[in-house]
């Protein structure tokens, strides 16, 4: 997308951003990933702990300070991440539409 200062995102990133709108620990995004996709996607944990690691370094997501349960580390969306997110978004609806236009534009 021009002039945007994300890059496009992995399907595994776009849903680990897109399932930490609410807090959650790793089991719990690996579950939602899996109920938003109709268990299209099912993330290993070693992918889901390394786009951890690199969303953590990005900022994009940061550790809950409000969890009081310290064997659980939940993970939340920074503002920065919602702004990845929503750029991605975007992103994905130019696609479609461009897509769309396309395809309809060669049956009409």
């Amino acid at each position: 997308m021009p002039g945007s200062q994300y890059p496009p995102l992995s399907e595994s990133t776009y849903y680990i951003l897109l399932s930490l709108k609410t807090p959650l620990h790793g089991y719990g995004i690996m579950n939602n990933v899996k109920s938003l996709t109709n268990d299209r996607l099912s993330l290993a944990p070693g992918t889901l702990y390394g786009a951890i690691s690199l969303l953590l370094k990005k900022n994009w997501i940061s550790l809950n300070s409000l969890n009081d349960d310290t064997r659980r580390k939940e993970y939340v969306l920074t503002d920065a991440g919602q702004e990845a997110l929503v750029s991605e978004i975007k992103r994905l609806k130019e696609l479609y539409y461009n897509g769309l236009e396309m395809v309809e534009g060669d049956q009409g």
